[in-house]
Protein backbone atom coordinates (compact mmCIF):
# COMPACT_ATOMS: atom_id res chain seq x y z
CA UNK A 1 0.00 0.00 0.00
CA UNK A 2 0.82 3.70 -0.40
CA UNK A 3 1.50 5.80 2.54
CA UNK A 4 -0.85 8.89 2.39
CA UNK A 5 -0.35 10.83 5.48
CA UNK A 6 -1.84 8.75 8.86
CA UNK A 7 -4.32 7.31 6.37
CA UNK A 8 -2.55 3.71 5.74
CA UNK A 9 -2.17 2.99 9.50
CA UNK A 10 -5.52 1.94 10.57
CA UNK A 11 -5.38 -0.47 7.30
CA UNK A 12 -2.36 -1.77 8.33
CA UNK A 13 -2.99 -2.60 11.79
CA UNK A 14 -5.90 -4.69 10.61
CA UNK A 15 -3.99 -6.44 8.17
CA UNK A 16 -0.87 -6.73 10.06
CA UNK A 17 -2.83 -8.85 12.21
CA UNK A 18 -3.74 -11.62 9.47
CA UNK A 19 -1.21 -13.52 7.20
CA UNK A 20 -0.13 -10.91 5.00
CA UNK A 21 3.37 -9.78 4.13
CA UNK A 22 2.54 -6.08 3.96
CA UNK A 23 4.92 -3.32 2.51
CA UNK A 24 4.52 0.63 2.98
CA UNK A 25 5.73 2.11 -0.63
CA UNK A 26 6.96 5.72 -0.30
CA UNK A 27 4.33 8.17 -2.89
CA UNK A 28 7.24 9.86 -4.02
CA UNK A 29 9.23 6.43 -5.22
CA UNK A 30 6.21 4.97 -7.26
CA UNK A 31 4.65 7.66 -9.36
CA UNK A 32 2.88 7.01 -12.55
CA UNK A 33 2.89 8.81 -15.98
CA UNK A 34 1.49 12.21 -15.49
CA UNK A 35 -2.64 12.43 -16.71
CA UNK A 36 -3.61 9.34 -16.10
CA UNK A 37 -4.21 9.35 -12.03
CA UNK A 38 -7.45 7.94 -10.52
CA UNK A 39 -7.62 5.44 -7.75
CA UNK A 40 -8.09 2.16 -9.70
CA UNK A 41 -4.73 3.07 -11.95
CA UNK A 42 -2.28 4.01 -9.04
CA UNK A 43 -3.54 0.19 -7.84
CA UNK A 44 -2.74 -1.36 -11.50
CA UNK A 45 0.58 0.78 -11.21
CA UNK A 46 1.69 -0.59 -7.60
CA UNK A 47 0.62 -3.89 -8.31
CA UNK A 48 2.78 -3.99 -11.82
CA UNK A 49 5.57 -2.13 -10.08
CA UNK A 50 5.16 -5.07 -7.16
CA UNK A 51 5.28 -7.83 -9.45
CA UNK A 52 8.35 -6.91 -11.37
CA UNK A 53 10.42 -6.10 -7.46
CA UNK A 54 10.21 -2.57 -7.93
CA UNK A 55 9.26 -1.05 -4.80
CA UNK A 56 11.31 -0.75 -1.68
CA UNK A 57 9.74 -1.04 1.88
CA UNK A 58 9.47 1.39 4.01
CA UNK A 59 10.42 1.37 7.37
CA UNK A 60 7.58 0.21 9.43
CA UNK A 61 9.07 0.11 13.50
CA UNK A 62 6.96 -2.39 15.57
CA UNK A 63 4.33 -1.76 17.95
CA UNK A 64 6.50 -0.27 21.27
CA UNK A 65 8.69 1.62 19.12
CA UNK A 66 5.18 3.46 17.47
CA UNK A 67 3.80 3.97 20.66
CA UNK A 68 7.81 5.52 21.95
CA UNK A 69 7.73 7.31 18.97
CA UNK A 70 4.25 8.78 18.97
CA UNK A 71 5.32 10.17 22.80
CA UNK A 72 8.79 11.52 21.92
CA UNK A 73 6.88 13.47 19.17
CA UNK A 74 4.23 14.55 21.25
CA UNK A 75 6.74 15.80 23.79
CA UNK A 76 8.92 17.69 20.98
CA UNK A 77 5.39 19.45 19.59
CA UNK A 78 4.46 20.53 23.63
CA UNK A 79 7.90 21.96 24.36
CA UNK A 80 7.47 24.22 20.70
CA UNK A 81 4.00 25.06 22.02
CA UNK A 82 5.52 26.21 25.21
CA UNK A 83 8.28 28.33 23.59
CA UNK A 84 5.57 30.47 21.74
CA UNK A 85 3.94 31.15 24.52
CA UNK A 86 7.05 32.11 26.17
CA UNK A 87 7.83 34.12 22.91
CA UNK A 88 4.38 35.96 23.69
CA UNK A 89 4.78 36.70 27.52
CA UNK A 90 8.28 38.76 25.90
CA UNK A 91 6.05 39.99 23.27
CA UNK A 92 3.56 41.17 26.06
CA UNK A 93 5.93 42.56 28.58
CA UNK A 94 7.42 44.64 25.53
CA UNK A 95 4.31 46.41 24.97
CA UNK A 96 4.28 47.46 28.56
CA UNK A 97 7.83 48.98 28.41
CA UNK A 98 9.55 45.98 30.19
CA UNK A 99 12.53 44.89 29.68
CA UNK A 100 13.20 42.08 31.97
CA UNK A 101 14.58 39.51 29.22
CA UNK A 102 17.43 42.10 28.77
CA UNK A 103 18.48 41.48 32.27
CA UNK A 104 17.65 38.02 32.89
CA UNK A 105 18.94 34.55 30.95
CA UNK A 106 15.17 33.27 30.85
CA UNK A 107 11.87 34.96 32.10
CA UNK A 108 10.95 31.38 33.22
CA UNK A 109 13.52 31.08 35.99
CA UNK A 110 12.72 31.59 39.67
CA UNK A 111 13.12 35.94 39.63
CA UNK A 112 11.55 36.31 36.42
CA UNK A 113 8.60 34.55 37.20
CA UNK A 114 8.21 35.46 40.57
CA UNK A 115 8.15 39.36 38.59
CA UNK A 116 5.48 38.42 35.93
CA UNK A 117 3.12 37.05 39.14
CA UNK A 118 3.88 40.24 40.59
CA UNK A 119 3.03 42.27 37.59
CA UNK A 120 -0.21 40.09 37.04
CA UNK A 121 -0.80 41.10 40.88
CA UNK A 122 -0.72 44.72 40.17
CA UNK A 123 2.29 45.64 41.93
CA UNK A 124 3.90 48.49 39.62
CA UNK A 125 6.94 50.01 41.51
CA UNK A 126 10.23 48.85 40.42
CA UNK A 127 12.14 48.96 43.47
CA UNK A 128 9.50 46.53 45.22
CA UNK A 129 10.03 44.25 41.98
CA UNK A 130 13.52 44.41 41.95
CA UNK A 131 13.93 42.76 45.31
CA UNK A 132 12.27 39.73 43.86
CA UNK A 133 15.62 38.37 41.90
CA UNK A 134 17.43 35.91 43.29
CA UNK A 135 20.85 36.98 44.87
CA UNK A 136 22.86 35.44 42.24
CA UNK A 137 21.37 37.28 39.82
CA UNK A 138 24.05 38.97 37.33
CA UNK A 139 22.18 42.34 36.90
CA UNK A 140 22.87 44.94 39.13
CA UNK A 141 19.97 46.36 41.47
CA UNK A 142 19.94 49.45 39.45
CA UNK A 143 19.59 47.82 35.93
CA UNK A 144 16.61 45.68 37.03
CA UNK A 145 14.51 48.56 38.16
CA UNK A 146 15.18 50.62 35.17
CA UNK A 147 14.15 46.99 33.12
CA UNK A 148 10.75 47.16 35.51
CA UNK A 149 9.94 50.85 34.90
CA UNK A 150 7.12 50.11 32.78
CA UNK A 151 3.42 50.85 31.78
CA UNK A 152 1.81 47.55 32.13
CA UNK A 153 -2.12 47.94 31.83
CA UNK A 154 -5.21 45.31 32.66
CA UNK A 155 -5.13 44.03 29.42
CA UNK A 156 -1.44 43.15 29.88
CA UNK A 157 -2.07 41.61 32.92
CA UNK A 158 -4.98 39.26 31.23
CA UNK A 159 -2.56 38.25 28.94
CA UNK A 160 0.23 37.43 30.83
CA UNK A 161 -1.69 35.60 33.45
CA UNK A 162 -3.57 33.62 30.13
CA UNK A 163 -0.07 32.52 28.65
CA UNK A 164 1.23 32.04 32.04
CA UNK A 165 -1.83 29.46 32.77
CA UNK A 166 -1.08 27.94 29.16
CA UNK A 167 2.73 27.39 30.41
CA UNK A 168 2.20 26.08 33.27
CA UNK A 169 -0.85 23.42 31.72
CA UNK A 170 2.15 22.14 29.14
CA UNK A 171 4.17 21.88 31.76
CA UNK A 172 2.18 19.42 33.36
CA UNK A 173 1.38 17.73 30.27
CA UNK A 174 5.14 17.27 29.74
CA UNK A 175 5.78 15.86 33.11
CA UNK A 176 2.81 13.11 31.75
CA UNK A 177 4.61 12.46 28.93
CA UNK A 178 7.77 11.96 30.73
CA UNK A 179 6.41 9.56 33.55
CA UNK A 180 4.65 7.31 30.54
CA UNK A 181 8.04 7.22 28.75
CA UNK A 182 9.67 6.24 31.85
CA UNK A 183 6.82 3.67 31.95
CA UNK A 184 7.08 2.08 28.22
CA UNK A 185 11.05 2.36 28.51
CA UNK A 186 12.04 -1.37 29.50
CA UNK A 187 12.25 -2.72 26.47
CA UNK A 188 15.09 0.18 25.09
CA UNK A 189 16.81 0.56 28.28
CA UNK A 190 19.81 -1.14 27.02
CA UNK A 191 20.22 0.95 23.69
CA UNK A 192 19.12 4.15 25.88
CA UNK A 193 21.98 3.37 27.97
CA UNK A 194 24.67 2.47 25.13
CA UNK A 195 23.40 5.70 23.39
CA UNK A 196 23.92 7.76 26.56
CA UNK A 197 27.43 7.46 26.40
CA UNK A 198 28.17 8.89 23.66
CA UNK A 199 28.84 12.87 24.40
CA UNK A 200 26.16 15.48 24.09
CA UNK A 201 23.53 12.76 24.54
CA UNK A 202 21.01 12.71 27.53
CA UNK A 203 17.77 11.12 28.67
CA UNK A 204 16.02 12.87 25.68
CA UNK A 205 17.58 12.62 22.96
CA UNK A 206 18.42 8.63 23.58
CA UNK A 207 14.70 8.44 23.95
CA UNK A 208 14.51 10.21 20.68
CA UNK A 209 17.01 8.09 18.83
CA UNK A 210 15.54 4.80 19.68
CA UNK A 211 11.89 5.89 19.18
CA UNK A 212 12.82 6.97 15.19
CA UNK A 213 15.37 3.67 14.41
CA UNK A 214 14.81 1.27 17.00
CA UNK A 215 17.04 -1.41 18.42
CA UNK A 216 16.82 -3.92 15.44
CA UNK A 217 19.57 -2.57 12.93
CA UNK A 218 18.79 -5.26 10.87
CA UNK A 219 16.23 -3.38 8.79
CA UNK A 220 19.06 -1.38 7.76
CA UNK A 221 21.77 -2.90 5.26
CA UNK A 222 24.41 -0.81 6.67
CA UNK A 223 25.38 2.13 8.58
CA UNK A 224 25.08 4.92 5.21
CA UNK A 225 22.24 3.16 4.64
CA UNK A 226 20.62 4.67 8.22
CA UNK A 227 22.78 7.72 7.56
CA UNK A 228 21.03 8.55 4.13
CA UNK A 229 17.37 7.30 5.49
CA UNK A 230 18.17 9.88 8.19
CA UNK A 231 18.82 12.70 6.01
CA UNK A 232 21.93 13.74 7.06
CA UNK A 233 24.07 12.96 3.57
CA UNK A 234 24.54 15.06 0.41
CA UNK A 235 22.25 14.43 -2.29
CA UNK A 236 22.83 12.76 -5.55
CA UNK A 237 21.93 15.85 -8.37
CA UNK A 238 24.21 15.78 -10.84
CA UNK A 239 23.33 16.45 -14.83
CA UNK A 240 25.92 16.28 -17.65
CA UNK A 241 29.02 15.72 -15.73
CA UNK A 242 28.72 18.72 -13.12
CA UNK A 243 26.96 18.53 -9.85
CA UNK A 244 23.80 20.44 -9.27
CA UNK A 245 23.29 20.82 -5.56
CA UNK A 246 24.95 18.87 -2.63
CA UNK A 247 21.72 19.58 0.11
CA UNK A 248 21.25 17.34 2.50
CA UNK A 249 17.76 14.83 1.90
CA UNK A 250 14.61 15.66 2.95
CA UNK A 251 13.98 12.77 5.57
CA UNK A 252 13.32 12.23 9.09
CA UNK A 253 12.63 15.68 10.16
CA UNK A 254 12.06 14.50 13.77
CA UNK A 255 15.43 12.73 14.26
CA UNK A 256 17.70 14.55 12.11
CA UNK A 257 17.17 17.85 14.26
CA UNK A 258 17.63 15.89 17.42
CA UNK A 259 20.77 14.33 16.15
CA UNK A 260 22.56 17.49 15.16
CA UNK A 261 21.25 19.41 18.24
CA UNK A 262 23.08 16.71 20.31
CA UNK A 263 25.95 16.78 18.10
CA UNK A 264 26.33 20.69 18.92
CA UNK A 265 26.38 19.64 22.93
CA UNK A 266 29.24 16.61 21.60
CA UNK A 267 31.92 19.04 19.85
CA UNK A 268 32.37 20.65 23.34
CA UNK A 269 34.09 18.11 25.30
CA UNK A 270 37.65 18.69 25.11
CA UNK A 271 40.50 16.13 23.79
CA UNK A 272 37.58 14.13 22.01
CA UNK A 273 37.28 12.60 18.46
CA UNK A 274 34.00 14.61 17.53
CA UNK A 275 35.75 18.25 18.46
CA UNK A 276 38.80 17.15 16.37
CA UNK A 277 36.11 16.26 13.17
CA UNK A 278 34.43 19.43 13.21
CA UNK A 279 37.37 21.61 13.36
CA UNK A 280 38.85 19.54 10.73
CA UNK A 281 36.29 19.69 8.68
CA UNK A 282 35.10 23.47 9.60
CA UNK A 283 38.15 24.64 8.47
CA UNK A 284 37.79 24.00 4.72
CA UNK A 285 33.98 23.67 4.31
CA UNK A 286 32.23 25.93 6.93
CA UNK A 287 30.79 25.43 10.60
CA UNK A 288 27.17 24.10 8.96
CA UNK A 289 29.01 20.99 6.85
CA UNK A 290 30.65 20.75 9.69
CA UNK A 291 28.24 19.81 12.21
CA UNK A 292 26.16 17.64 10.03
CA UNK A 293 29.22 15.55 9.41
CA UNK A 294 29.66 15.13 13.18
CA UNK A 295 25.85 14.25 13.42
CA UNK A 296 26.74 11.64 10.82
CA UNK A 297 29.50 10.33 12.24
CA UNK A 298 27.75 10.31 15.66
CA UNK A 299 24.99 8.20 13.92
CA UNK A 300 27.01 5.45 12.45
CA UNK A 301 28.57 4.98 15.61
CA UNK A 302 25.08 4.85 17.16
CA UNK A 303 24.13 2.08 14.12
CA UNK A 304 27.77 0.08 14.98
CA UNK A 305 26.53 0.08 18.83
CA UNK A 306 23.58 -1.10 18.43
CA UNK A 307 24.22 -4.09 16.17
CA UNK A 308 27.41 -5.22 18.53
CA UNK A 309 25.96 -4.06 21.84
CA UNK A 310 29.18 -1.88 22.82
CA UNK A 311 29.61 1.36 24.47
CA UNK A 312 31.06 4.19 22.54
CA UNK A 313 34.46 4.44 22.37
CA UNK A 314 36.06 8.03 21.54
CA UNK A 315 39.08 7.76 18.86
CA UNK A 316 40.64 10.77 20.70
CA UNK A 317 41.77 14.31 19.12
CA UNK A 318 44.61 13.29 17.79
CA UNK A 319 43.37 10.16 15.60
CA UNK A 320 43.53 12.28 12.21
CA UNK A 321 47.54 12.72 12.90
CA UNK A 322 47.76 8.65 14.37
CA UNK A 323 46.07 7.65 10.81
CA UNK A 324 48.24 9.88 8.34
CA UNK A 325 51.27 10.44 10.51
CA UNK A 326 53.12 10.60 6.77
CA UNK A 327 50.85 13.07 5.13
CA UNK A 328 50.74 14.83 8.30
CA UNK A 329 54.66 15.22 7.95
CA UNK A 330 54.59 16.46 4.10
CA UNK A 331 52.54 19.23 5.09
CA UNK A 332 54.17 20.77 7.77
CA UNK A 333 57.56 20.14 5.73
CA UNK A 334 55.96 21.82 2.39
CA UNK A 335 54.57 24.55 4.76
CA UNK A 336 57.96 25.34 6.38
CA UNK A 337 59.69 25.10 2.61
CA UNK A 338 57.08 27.95 1.63
CA UNK A 339 58.28 30.26 4.60
CA UNK A 340 61.72 29.84 3.40
CA UNK A 341 63.09 26.90 5.27
CA UNK A 342 64.82 23.79 4.52
CA UNK A 343 63.98 20.98 7.20
CA UNK A 344 66.57 17.88 7.81
CA UNK A 345 64.27 15.19 8.95
CA UNK A 346 65.73 12.82 11.80
CA UNK A 347 63.62 10.28 13.96
CA UNK A 348 63.81 10.21 17.24
CA UNK A 349 66.13 7.68 19.12
CA UNK A 350 64.07 5.10 20.47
Amino acid sequence: MEATGVYWKPVWHILDDGEFMLVLANAAHVKNVPGRKTDVNDAMWLAELLAHGLIRASFVPDQPTQEMRNLMRTRKQLVREQSRHLQRVQKTLEDANIKLDSVLSSLMTKSGRAMIVALIAGETNPAKLARLADPRVKASPQDLREALRGRVTDHHRFLLRLHLKQIDTLTAALAEVDAQVATNLEPFRTAVDLIKSIPGFDDIGSHVVVSEIGIDMSRFLSAPHLVSWAGICPRNDESAGKRRSNRLRKGAPWLKTTVVQCSWAAIKKKGSYLQALYHRIKARRGPKKAIIAVAASILTAIYHMLKDGTMYHDLGADHFNRRSKDRQKTRLVKRLADLGYTVELKPLAA
